[in-house]
């Protein structure tokens, strides 16, 4: 890199800061304001920050060795959670915002009673947001000192004390600023990290080695192009995702619903649920979930593959282990100067969301439902406000500590998928079935951990495995539900009058309210989520067939995009929105 480089990533740094200072009077109010920014978020920053807290530095790279491995088609081992994200947008983002929580894990002494509800809330705050957040923060550094290293061709224990450096900024501007700098910035980040893909998107696919996309189809085979996996029962096709039947169906039909992953929660979870209940009204917040969906699915991603595909050509000699180093290597190899700055400035970008957002939400956890809760239970919000910003730094100094003892995850999401196996049906029903209790959701975390280590050992395989694990814990979990004592009936009635999820499986409460609100409109519900797949798919291919020239088909899938939308708005209309976003 050239003075010029090291310039825009200084100013980048520089602009970041400036943010946060500007936001620092505003976080220090109380704790809704630094950790839901006095649910006064607009759909289009809330939704814009879910989107930057998944573009993690590790992403693009993530996405390329998927595509140098499987083609285009290899990228459903992610894309086929957009059916759960739908679910969210159209049955779980209104009942949020309406439950008006301070964190997801308040959730549980919301809609439970007694010490297991009061168990639950605590230990989910100190996994969740102790455990389970420094694990993937130290994991997220770990993938950032891997980029520098392959990028600057430095040793790794050097590179290290430059990531603790630039995330102990990110922890001082996410402890001044709380979540309204943490998001605005994450906007300025991502819009940031979306530009420098793009470019390099563009440069990479046009040089003389590759000679444009056309001739980039014309250099690899056909079946790389393919938008979806090949189902077989065994063999493989060079370029392609191959999967088993069952492997697909365990995809398509089971894991989006099923199971537990961060960020993909069924019925929402964690940042993306505190976004939510940080926007304006239930409107902001299924307008926020809704652009995220399509950002997230059908429009971040085409950057990373077209680079993808064109290190198929660039670096045939990169072995199994190395694909996802092609992304690097183009960086290195194409970029100016001034647009080699841009980029790495851009992977900060996309590293520092990333981090914002974890430290912010995790402390949010660990303050509102265990220290506040548990510990000291009546003392003033400045005081609340300043021990989040410690908290905030103490998360950023273990997270560090635990990146010295990260070498390789290997499988780690679908490890974390079968772990949680069968918990996801929990979460669904627990907002549309009275009978649940906090038994029904403790029972649905502990029983994967019980039945995972004996499939290991008779050498059952992911994801086989989840034909088993998800039909054995939703029946513990159905036992546990029916032999416990439920919910009292005053939670259960206040639960209702809040949030007045609707349906028949709650007629037993909502007959004993006389002014129970009007019932929901399920099957308009359902029509949405399911237009709003289509949406997002029809969206994402729109955009591929663009850029691979098929124009033909590209017209098709803009064809059920605008009937999509048609639908979806028709309907929300129905019920009452009139102005969408007023």
């Amino acid at each position: 890199m050239e003075t010029l480089d090291y310039l825009i990533v200084l100013l980048y740094f520089i602009i970041s800061f400036s943010i946060a200072f500007f936001f620092y009077k505003r976080a220090g109010k109380d704790t809704n304001e630094f950790f839901l920014s006095g649910r006064n978020l607009p759909w289009y920053l809330a939704g814009l920050s879910m989107v930057a807290t998944t573009f993690a530095a590790d992403t693009p790279l993530a996405v390329t060795e998927l595509v140098a491995k499987n083609g285009i088609a290899g990228n459903w081992l992610w894309w086929n959670f957009a059916f759960g994200g739908m679910l969210t947008v159209f049955f779980f983002s209104r009942l949020w915002r309406r439950a008006g929580l301070m964190t997801e894990v308040e959730f549980a002494e919301f809609r439970y009673s007694g010490r297991p509800a009061k168990f639950l809330r605590g230990f989910r705050a100190v996994y969740f947001g102790f455990v389970m957040n420094i694990i993937i923060i130290g994991w997220v550094n770990k993938a950032m000192i891997s980029i520098l290293t392959g990028f600057f061709r430095i040793d790794e224990s050097i590179v290290f004390f430059y990531v603790f450096a630039v995330m102990f900024i990110v922890a001082v501007y996410s402890a001044l600023s709380g979540l309204w700098g943490v998001v605005v910035t994450d906007a300025f980040q991502f819009i940031m990290a979306m530009t420098g893909c793009i470019i390099l998107a563009i440069i990479v696919v046009n040089s003389p080695q590759v000679g444009g996309m056309s001739e980039l189809q014309n250099k690899l085979p056909e079946t790389v192009f393919n938008f979806f996996p090949s189902i077989a029962d065994t063999g493989n096709a060079a370029g392609t995702m191959v999967l088993s039947l069952s492997s697909f169906l365990a995809y398509v039909g089971i894991i989006w619903w099923a199971s537990w992953y961060p960020g993909a929660e069924p019925g929402g979870g964690g940042y993306v649920v505190q976004r939510m209940l940080s926007a304006k009204n239930e409107k902001h917040s299924l307008f926020a979930t809704l652009f995220f969906q399509v950002a997230h699915y059908a429009i971040r991603p085409w950057p990373w593959i077209i680079v993808g595909l064109a290190s198929l050509v660039l670096y045939p000699e990169l072995s199994e282990n190395q694909k996802g180093l092609g992304y690097i290597y183009a960086m290195k190899d194409f970029l100016p100067t001034g647009l080699k700055g841009l980029l790495i400035a851009a992977f900060f970008a996309a590293y520092m969301s990333t981090i914002a957002t974890q430290l912010n939400w995790g402390a949010s956890y660990i303050i509102n439902d265990f220290y506040k809760r548990f510990l000291v239970m009546n003392n003033s919000e400045k005081h609340y406000v300043f021990v989040s910003r410690i908290f905030t730094l103490i998360l950023m100094i273990v997270s560090v500590l635990i990146t010295l003892f990260i070498n390789r995850i290997s499988g780690a999401w679908e490890f974390i998928l079968e772990c949680g196996a069968g918990l996801g049906l929990v979460l669904i029903m627990r907002w549309f079935w009275w009978r649940i209790n906090a038994w029904s959701e403790i029972s649905a975390m502990i029983t994967p951990f019980i039945i995972l280590p004996i499939l290991k050992a008779l050498q059952i395989e992911f994801p086989t495995t989840l034909f088993i694990i998800v039909p054995s814990t939703t029946l513990v979990w159905l036992l546990f539900t029916y032999l416990t004592k439920p919910t009292d009936e005053k939670i259960l009635i206040e639960f209702y009058k809040k949030v007045y999820p609707g349906g028949k499986l709650w007629k037993i409460i909502s007959d004993k309210i006389p002014d129970a609100p009007v019932k929901q409109n399920f099957s308009s519900m359902f029509m949405n989520w399911i237009f709003g797949v289509i949406l997002v798919y029809s969206s994402l291919f729109t955009i591929g067939k663009i850029i691979l020239g098929n124009y033909s088909d590209a017209i098709f899938y803009f064809v059920l995009i605008f009937i999509s939308l048609v639908v979806i708005t028709k309907n929300l209309n129905k019920e009452g929105w009139g102005k969408l976003l007023e």
